[in-house]
């Protein structure tokens, strides 16, 4: 599969399209309702996509690619392990909850909407991003800092991260850096030192 490039007109839609599929889901999403949101006749969706899945596509594979960063800029230049442990759990509840984070929860909860090769496109990023979190996790091991095997303990972190779409509210009392020291507290039973 291959995805066009980037115009900016295609990023606003893909945006656009991100916050519909997070609030309707992609199978009650129609191209009216995306042709609708972003301005533009039905028809004229089809300039910049194949089909409604490659949007989904572009969605979550924009969502991927953030998420990538982000955790790359949070743990850039930490040789601490506790500190990079830290940094990654706070880098992953800011693409949930921060500004961008349509993208990336729509990477969460519509990856089962895709088709075999779609995913197969995907599937590099992913594998990217959980490889980056299987290092942090692996070097929490060998510090101590957590007990377990380092394959299920990645799956447990994530799990429990991506869970809090669920329930985390910012404005009923902790804010996203707070939440991180409590899933730090929690896993590795020590006070984070900020």
């Amino acid at each position: 599969m291959t995805i066009p490039k980037q115009t900016n007109r295609r990023k606003e839609l893909v945006t656009i399209a991100a916050g519909l599929f997070k609030q309707e889901s992609f199978d009650r999403t129609t191209v009216r309702m995306l042709a609708s949101a972003t301005g533009i006749k039905s028809g004229s969706l089809f300039h910049h996509f194949k089909d409604k899945e490659e949007i989904l596509v572009a969605v979550i594979e924009g969502g991927l690619e953030t998420s990538i960063e982000v955790i790359n800029k949070q743990t850039a230049d930490i040789e601490q392990v506790d500190q990079r442990l830290f940094a990654a759990i706070y880098g992953h509840l800011m693409t949930l909850h921060g500004e961008n984070k349509d993208a990336h929860i729509v990477s969460i909860i519509e990856w089962k909407s895709l088709s075999t090769l779609s995913k197969s496109h995907l599937i590099r990023l992913r594998d990217e991003y959980e490889t980056i979190w299987q290092g942090i996790i692996e070097q929490a091991l060998e510090a101590k800092l957590l007990e377990g095997e380092a394959h299920l303990l990645r799956l447990f972190v994530l799990g429990s991260l991506n869970w809090t779409i669920q329930w985390f509210k910012p404005e009923q009392g902790l804010d996203i850096e707070q939440l991180a020291a409590k899933f730090y507290q929690s896993l590795t039973h020590q006070v984070i030192n900020k």
